[in-house]
């Protein structure tokens, strides 16, 4: 068979995935937070992107066609209509205000500042800046967009929190003379975790530097003298040592007892005092000064932000006794593509590049406006299933959550089941029973006794806790009467998931807990 080149015609599906498709993707599966910050840098990035401040009408944010409220098991999510005709008419509706703004000077956007107003008056303006207090313009410059003068931005003014490395090296100077020793301990404040701990191989260290180990040593004894006492500890029991001795409380007894802290995490109050050859009130004691100490003593100068949770979707009782669902406006970001800017500038456009660019912007702006819609809506669509699926959690509580999985929201809504996996993740609900990350509604299922409905991981679980809450010191429930119980109640459970489940919770063995409840000193 002869080898000859030749020409094929053949006709095939694939799906491709675009630009646009995968930043919709990104945009579904982010969090209210790395959405506003995705948000701000397009709007760095692209001149034909506007943000809607304040709290303008719902139609002015790319979500704002959207429906923002929904009825539990309704069609309220669903898209209606062509997702990019809110876009075009609201332009044409501000159109005229946009323009307006384009005619205004700089001086308006920075009111204190002589350098940024243009016009026979820029002259007057910078001579009065030149004599204007260089403090007080400071303060205009954090001021709001009204121009009042009133609204300042105190946070600007608040000294930011020190560190627990700042708060130590402040008072290694004054202990440590020597120049090498202050960069040693430098370098071991550097290294310190939040608890204060030191997580260093001290050998490795003082080889990687050069020194010698008792060197090394020295300026790790005068750092561990530092305050808070207890820091540059290499473990727990290092951690209370220090503290006791600085206190003047480090017995033999006190040393034993820290040496087997194991025993007490265990409630083996028997062998603590056989080691300790104290008897029960003398434990008793011990045990309550090492309660007073501090076993993360660098947590109380935490340098990481904690930041709250936003809800992304809010629940709240209806009327006619369902529920109404909508999304959270704070967190939706709100931006306008600025049709007027493109059409003034584009016919000043000389060359093939600029043209090109703006064209690009454009497109660009759209495609985000119209992502951020699709957004709003399938986090709402996702959601109302969600509040139907679960109405009995939310009436009644914990006991009541129902078995459910990607694939029975994915059907109902038709939507792909990784869809819905993608609108989960770091997303928050704000109900009646609290705050929940929208994949604790999703929970294995397991079997009722009698052939009934299937119960709830979640609901079990809680259901475990609830009954090793309510036992007494003299009728510790184990792991088999628990899954007894179960089983009465028609829960088809077995003892290892009991016990799993348990130790999820945190909740020691049976055999623990009596020993802590029996034998704890009074």
């Amino acid at each position: 068979m002869a080898l000859s080149p030749k020409l094929e015609i053949r006709q095939g599906q694939s799906l491709i995935m675009t630009p646009q498709l995968m930043q919709a993707i990104k945009l579904l599966q982010m969090s209210s937070l790395d959405l506003t910050s995705y948000v701000e840098a397009e709007m760095e990035r692209n001149p034909l992107l506007e943000r809607v401040e304040g709290d303008g009408p719902a139609s002015d944010s790319p979500g704002g066609d959207a429906p923002e409220a929904g009825e539990a098991g309704g069609d309220r999510g669903e898209s209606g209509g062509d997702d990019g005709e809110w876009i075009r008419s609201e332009l044409s509706d501000s159109a005229q205000e946009i323009a307006g703004r384009l005619d205004t000077d700089l001086g308006n956007v920075y009111p204190d500042d002589p350098g940024t107003r243009t016009g026979p008056e820029a002259g007057a303006s910078a001579g009065e800046g030149l004599q204007r207090d260089p403090f007080q313009s400071g303060l205009g410059a954090s001021r709001g967009s009204g121009g009042g003068g009133e609204d300042y931005n105190l946070e600007a003014f608040v000294a930011s929190d020190m560190t627990l490395q700042q708060h130590l090296a402040d008072q290694m100077v004054l202990v440590l003379s020597d120049e090498v020793d202050r960069l040693v301990a430098r370098t071991l404040i550097d290294n310190l975790d939040e608890a204060g701990y030191l997580r260093l191989d001290l050998d490795e260290t003082a080889e990687r530097m050069g020194l010698d180990r008792a060197r090394l040593d020295r300026v790790l004894h005068a750092l561990q003298k530092l305050e808070p006492t207890g820091v540059f500890a290499t473990s727990l029991a290092e951690c209370l040592k220090l503290q006791l001795i600085d206190r003047n409380r480090y017995d033999p007894a006190m040393a034993r007892l820290i040496e087997n802290i194991d025993l007490l995490a265990r409630h083996d109050y028997a062998g603590l005092r056989s080691l300790c050859g104290v008897d029960d009130e003398d434990l008793a004691e011990m045990i309550a000064e090492l309660r007073a100490l501090d076993p993360k003593p660098g947590s109380a100068f935490g340098a990481t932000l904690i930041q709250p949770v936003v809800p992304d979707v809010l629940v709240r009782p209806a009327r006619d006794g369902g529920w109404s669902v909508e999304l959270n406006s704070d967190t939706l970001p709100r931006v306008l593509v600025n049709q007027t800017y493109y059409a003034t500038v584009s016919r000043q456009a000389r060359g093939e590049g600029e043209k090109s660019f703006l064209s690009d912007c454009l497109q660009t702006a759209n495609w985000l406006a119209k992502s951020l819609d699709q957004r709003a809506r399938t986090i709402l669509k996702v959601s109302s299933e969600i509040v139907r699926q679960q109405d009995a959690f939310l009436a009644k509580g914990v006991e009541h959550l129902r078995p459910l999985n990607l694939r029975t929201i994915a059907d109902a809504i038709s939507m792909h089941e990784s869809t819905v996996s993608r609108v989960t993740s770091n997303k928050y609900m704000a109900t009646p029973r609290g705050i929940f990350e929208l994949k604790y509604f999703f929970s294995a299922s397991i079997p009722a006794s009698g052939g009934g409905d299937a119960h709830s991981a979640e609901a079990v679980r809680h259901r475990i806790k609830a009954l090793i809450d309510a036992e007494s010191p003299d009728a510790v429930l184990s792991d088999d009467t628990i899954v007894k119980v179960l089983q009465d109640d028609g829960i088809d459970i077995a003892r290892r998931t009991v016990a799993k489940y348990r130790e999820s919770l945190r909740i020691p063995s049976s055999v623990q807990r009596r020993r802590e409840k029996r034998a704890r000193p009074a």
